[in-house]
C-alpha cells in the first residue's frame, strides 16, 4: 500500500513506520523535520504537496503536539488544537479533493475523551467528558469522521515503550528511589504496550470491515497505586515518595487533571477484531520493557 502518515516521527509513529516498511508498504511522512525521516520513506513538509492526482491507499493521522509538556496558556491551547483539529480538517479536505480517495483514514484521539470517570468502566459508547482534554478529543474526532471513506478513530491510552513516553519518564525517579503514587493513587491508568498498539493499527489498516472508534488500551487497566507497586518491585526500589495532589495542582495548574484523574477503559471493540494481546498483563509488559531497556543500555556500553 501507499500510505501517507502524519506524526510519523513521534513515539508511536516511528515504531509503526518501521513495522509497515518491513511489510513492504510505501510510506510518505508529513513532517516539519524531513532530515529525521528514514531514507526508506518519502518526506513532505506540507499537505499542499498532495496534489489530486497523487494516490494514497491509506492515511494514518497520528500528529499532535504533546499535551502535558507545557502550561495551558491560551496560546498553548490554540497550538494543541491546531496540531490536531486544524491539521485533520486540512487532511480531510485533501482526501475529498483526491481524484482517487484513500480507502481508509485511521486518525488519533485519546481516552481523555471521557474525562475523569472515577471507578466506572467506560467503553466506546460512553459520552464525552467536559474538561479541556475531552473537548479537544471530541472536536478532533469529529473532523476525522467528516471524511467520506472508512474511518477508524484511535482513542489512545498510556502507551508504554522503553524508548520514551510516560514509561521512560517514570523510570528515572524510581531508579533513584524517589518513585511513588501520584495523589492518592486511586486513579485508573489504562495502558497499552507499544508492540500491541502497532499490531492493532496494522490490523485496522488491513481489515476492510473495521471502522468507528476503538479504545487503544490493554484489557487489564490498573490504578496508579498498582502501577507504582509493580514498577517499584521490578526495579527493586522503594516507592514511598508520593506526590501530593496540592503540589501537582500548584505546579501543573489545569493540566493536573490529566494525572490526578483517570479512566477505567474497556477494549471490547479490539476483542471483536479477534486480536490477541501479547501484553494483556502490566507485570509482563513492564518486564519486557525493562529487559529491552537493559539490553539497550548494555549495547551502548560495548
Amino acid at each position: 500500500m501507499k500510505i501517507l502518515i502524519t506524526g510519523g516521527t513521534g513515539l508511536i509513529g516511528k515504531k509503526l513506520c518501521s513495522a509497515l516498511l518491513q511489510q513492504g508498504h510505501e510510506l510518505t511522512i508529513l513532517t516539519r523535520r524531513p532530515t529525521v525521516v528514514s531514507t526508506q520513506c518519502k518526506a513532505i513538509v506540507s499537505l499542499n504537496e498532495w496534489q489530486p492526482e497523487i494516490i494514497y491507499d491509506a492515511v494514518l493521522n497520528l500528529a499532535g503536539e504533546p499535551i502535558v509538556d507545557k502550561s495551558w496558556t491560551e496560546k498553548r491551547k490554540k497550538c494543541l488544537c491546531d496540531s490536531r483539529i486544524s491539521l485533520t480538517q486540512e487532511l480531510v479536505r485533501h482526501i475529498e479533493a483526491a481524484n482517487q480517495k484513500p480507502k481508509v483514514l485511521i486518525s488519533g484521539s485519546a481516552i481523555g475523551y471521557y474525562g475523569n470517570t472515577g471507578d466506572v468502566i467506560v467503553d466506546e459508547t460512553t459520552s464525552v467528558g467536559s474538561d479541556f482534554g475531552a473537548e479537544l478529543c471530541s472536536a478532533w474526532e469529529n473532523e476525522a469522521l467528516k471524511a467520506n471513506i472508512r474511518v477508524c478513530i484511535l482513542r489512545t491510552g498510556l502507551v508504554l515503550d522503553s524508548s520514551g513516553g510516560i514509561f521512560k519518564k517514570m523510570q528515572l525517579p524510581f531508579k533513584l528511589g524517589l518513585g511513588g503514587c501520584i495523589g492518592d493513587g486511586k486513579q485508573w491508568m489504562s495502558w497499552i504496550h507499544i508492540d500491541d498498539y502497532v499490531s492493532i493499527v496494522i490490523k485496522l489498516l488491513d481489515n476492510e470491515k473495521a471502522q468507528g472508534t476503538y479504545n487503544m488500551v490493554a484489557p487489564e487497566p490498573v490504578t496508579n497505586q498498582q502501577f507504582t507497586k509493580i514498577l517499584a518491585n521490578k526495579l527493586s526500589r522503594p516507592s514511598f515518595c508520593n506526590i501530593p495532589s496540592w503540589f501537582l495542582k500548584l505546579v501543573l495548574g489545569e493540566r493536573a487533571e490529566l494525572v490526578l484523574g483517570g479512566q477505567r477503559v474497556s477494549s471490547i471493540r479490539i476483542k471483536e477484531l479477534d486480536y490477541q494481546f501479547v501484553y494483556s498483563n502490566l507485570k509482563n509488559s513492564i518486564q519486557s520493557l525493562c529487559t529491552v531497556d537493559s539490553e539497550n543500555t548494555s549495547s551502548n556500553h560495548v
